[in-house]
């Protein structure tokens, strides 16, 4: 038998597993193995610490996981959308990103991912790794690196140093019995 004349399995797309999540009504993808951890806001509460000093206006909490902190990303706001309730937080992978969303609408596969036109400019082109469609509706996938830019973080490490001492400096003096 020649290799010639062996039968090839015809191409298998490469297939990935995805999250469709809601914000502000609008469908989003993200790749499920970007995402580490999903909790419910009424979870984490008590874990937020305040970011009063924050100059991003789409970050106003972080939240401490072992060793590293978080920011808590309000995805309403990263797009320019109304905000809604959030009801869920997705905690990325590799990234200090914590994504505030409105809800799951469903995990399946997505078989394709089209690169983005160019009418994509700007800061969009960072946010999303492509398109995709489900059940033949165009859904955006998100890039998980693309909610922070290295410039925020920095503006977000600073803010989180004045939380840190804020927190130290009022810990330090104990009660107030008025």
């Amino acid at each position: 038998m020649h290799a010639a004349s062996a039968k090839t399995p015809p191409h298998q797309p490469r297939t990935e597993q995805i999250i469709l999540f809601r914000v502000s009504n609008q469908s989003f993808a993200i790749s499920s193995a970007s995402v580490q951890e999903v909790r419910s806001v009424d979870n984490i509460g008590g874990m937020a610490q305040d970011l009063p000093d924050s100059t991003i206006r789409k970050v106003r909490h972080s939240i401490r996981r072992g060793d590293r902190t978080l920011y808590i990303v309000n995805a309403a706001l990263h797009f320019g959308l109304q905000p809604q309730p959030a009801a869920l937080v997705f905690f990325l992978r590799r990234t200090r990103t914590a994504l505030l969303v409105d809800g799951i609408e469903k995990m399946t596969t997505m078989s394709r991912l089209q690169a983005l036109s160019l009418a994509f400019q700007g800061q969009e082109r960072s946010w999303y790794r492509g398109l995709t469609a489900i059940d033949q509706t165009v859904i955006p996938v998100v890039q998980p690196e693309g909610f922070l830019s290295l410039q925020e973080l920095t503006l977000l490490e600073a803010a989180q140093l004045a939380a840190d001492t804020r927190l130290i400096a009022n810990s330090g003096t104990g009660a107030q019995l008025q």
